[in-house]
């Protein structure tokens, strides 16, 4: 059965930082390409950051230049780290995993806000 458990959210300062963690209990992480997408209530949950399996990366322009997806295939686990953090950045940020074509798996997701 398949498991993502984000963690490393919490209460940060305007231009403060955080780093999230995905820990992944899956059959051939390296294979997944992932994901960190983030819900405002009231909105669609939107794609922040993605790494391929083969490690490229991709950006929502939102968060270019402040946030940076990472992998270790050896740990499981796919990390975010958010720099230069701004009060727009408060949501629930997501793990997903997927194999395109297929569904994806998501995490319960881990609270972050940035206060003013």
């Amino acid at each position: 059965q398949v498991q993502l458990v984000e963690s490393g959210g919490g209460l940060v300062q305007f231009g403060g930082s955080l780093r999230l963690s995905c820990a992944a209990s899956i059959f051939s992480f390296r294979k997944y390409d992932m994901s960190w997408y983030r819900q405002v209530p009231g909105k669609e949950r939107e794609l922040v950051a993605t790494i391929t399996s083969a490690g490229n990366t991709n950006y929502a322009d939102s968060v270019k230049g402040r946030f940076t997806i990472s992998r270790d295939n050896v740990k499981n686990t796919v990390y975010l780290q958010m720099n230069s953090l701004k009060p727009e950045d408060t949501a629930v940020y997501y793990c997903n995993a997927r194999i395109i074509p297929y569904p994806g798996y998501w995490g319960q997701g881990t609270q972050v806000t940035v206060s003013s």
